[in-house]
């Protein structure tokens, strides 16, 4: 038997919203589609499903990101998700340069929760509040512009 990750899936309350966020930060917009039938109700467990969904991709084609706006039935409202609440609760992504993606961030209203750690002199990262209240991390791995080890 052999399994692969196809990707996370992610409701949220403005998919232009989201979608605008994830492909500044550099995700690609793969499609998009609006889902409704009783496909969709078998397939999800809801009666009546009717949601707007987009797949976007990392460039490396590795990561893939679903998100879905519910239009029926409606959306339910939770609070901010918080890093150690059991369950699903942040997507993460390694980034060249977390100071750039920080200021992209920005622009769509999304800041670090509370700043940019370092670990170890082996990565700078930071969680940040995304659109829908996403959990976000992001990464950058500090030993990919050291030269060798004297």
């Amino acid at each position: 038997m052999t399994i692969k990750l196809e990707n996370v899936g992610i409701a949220v309350r403005d998919i232009e919203a989201t979608i605008a966020f994830f492909v500044d930060l550099g995700l690609e917009l793969v499609g998009r589609d609006t889902i409704a039938g009783e496909w969709a109700d078998t397939a999800v467990g809801l009666d009546g499903n009717h949601a707007k969904i987009a797949v976007l991709t990392t460039p490396d084609g590795h990561g893939q990101i679903e998100l879905f706006e519910y239009l029926h039935p409606d959306a339910i409202e939770t609070g901010p998700t918080l890093p150690n609440e059991i369950g699903m609760h942040r997507v993460a992504f390694s980034v060249d340069d977390i100071d750039a993606t920080l200021d992209i961030a920005s622009r769509h209203g999304c800041y670090p929760l509370r700043g940019v750690a370092t670990y170890r002199d082996l990565y700078k990262l930071t969680y940040l509040r995304g659109p829908s209240g996403i959990l976000v991390m992001v990464a950058e791995d500090l030993t990919k512009n050291r030269g060798p080890a004297s």
